[in-house]
């Protein structure tokens, strides 16, 4: 008898941006030996031109990928990164919100109920996700980066947040996962003031699974030289993972432009962790994740809808100002003048497009 297997995808997975990547590769055994028939679903975002910033379209194909990664009887585990070695994410396209959602808050609204949808594809991918960390994880793409099981992370990457210095509030995920992971005053600093964490911070804090040194210097590979990677403390000051300074920073930045980037030893761990996860019950495997996964999923469940509903109506005034701000000024200004725009709202000024328009820093004349 010919047993014949339905197909439970909604739709077929075509990568209609062109901006996402979909592709599967062999798993392994401890021992190296290729698991016949298994594999790891690879999703890529492939906008590197601009950091990979996810489009309308490209969020569309993230849904689709994961939602066909999710149903491949023959996939193991999903890996989630970037394209190139710069970034893994830096969230939505600026230049998109910039010019096409700002002022229009109903589009944005369902622009939001598509990255909410892909939140929660991959908090419902009945895979395990790992995140593999090749560059900047920066606003939105912090988000979507912790939605993922695991993160692996090249050790010169960077993670932080974007919303309150762009005009925005880091209600895509942020405020519902950082507090889980590093603790409410670590995210409210992270949220609040944006502040970088370099990969050996992020680990410190219980943010990702590992830092991976990648940068190749006479044919070794050496750890980050702009952080702080051989001691804890530096008079009671420096702690390990920071950012190094002076003289130090000076001879890291020699350094590294010495030396070459080779993500090899970072995709050598996602493989290991992919044969880890591989030797597991698979059932056993999937409700496991599932039940550490509720933690993340009572808050995110309690909260995207306001919060999508809030970030529309944003675009009218801060996020119309923070977005174009970014998009429109120059590389060394891409911030609208907050001072301005408090004393105005202290004057009880109206949000108008005058105000926005005085708040915009030079027009970018490259």
């Amino acid at each position: 008898m010919t047993f014949e297997l339905h197909d439970h995808d909604l739709a077929p997975w075509a990568g209609a941006s062109g901006k996402v990547r979909y592709e599967l590769r062999p798993a392994r055994t401890p021992s190296g030996a290729v698991a016949e028939g298994l594999f790891a679903a690879w999703i890529t975002l492939d906008n590197p031109g601009q950091y990979n910033s996810y489009t309308t379209g490209m969020v569309k194909d993230v849904i689709l990928a994961f939602r066909h990664a999710s149903n491949a009887r023959d996939v193991v585990a999903v890996v989630f990164t970037g394209a190139g070695e710069k970034a893994f994410c830096t969230g939505g396209n600026t230049k998109e919100y910039a010019e096409y959602y700002a002022g229009r808050p109903l589009e944005y609204s369902q622009y939001m109920r598509l990255f909410n949808d892909m939140v929660s594809g991959i908090l419902s991918c009945d895979k395990p996700v790992i995140c593999r960390v090749n560059g900047m994880r920066v606003g939105g793409g912090q988000e979507i980066g912790m939605a993922c099981d695991f993160s692996i992370a090249s050790d010169l990457a960077t993670f932080g947040q974007a919303g309150p210095k762009h005009g925005s509030a880091p209600d895509g995920g942020s405020t519902d996962f950082l507090p889980l992971f590093v603790g409410v005053e670590g995210a409210m600093l992270s949220c609040t003031l944006c502040l970088p964490w370099t990969a050996y911070q992020s680990k410190r804090l219980g943010l990702i699974t590992d830092a991976i040194p990648v940068l190749k210097v006479d044919g070794k590979f050496v750890p980050n030289p702009l952080v702080v990677t051989d001691r804890w403390l530096d008079g009671g000051r420096i702690v390990y993972g920071d950012t190094k300074s002076g003289d130090e920073l000076k001879a890291g930045k020699e350094l590294l432009a010495k030396g070459a980037i080779d993500l090899a030893p970072l995709d050598a761990t996602v493989d290991r962790m992919v044969t880890s996860l591989l030797m597991t019950m698979p059932n056993c495997l999937q409700k496991t994740i599932e039940s550490v996964r509720k933690h993340k999923l009572e808050h995110w469940d309690k909260n995207k809808e306001t919060n999508r509903a809030w970030l529309a109506l944003n675009m009218m005034t801060e996020a119309n100002a923070g977005f174009r701000a970014f998009n429109e000024g120059p590389r060394d200004r891409r911030e609208a003048d907050f001072v301005r725009l408090r004393q105005a709202m202290a004057r009880g000024e109206a949000w108008s497009a005058e105000l926005i328009e005085s708040i915009l820093p030079p027009k970018n004349t490259r």
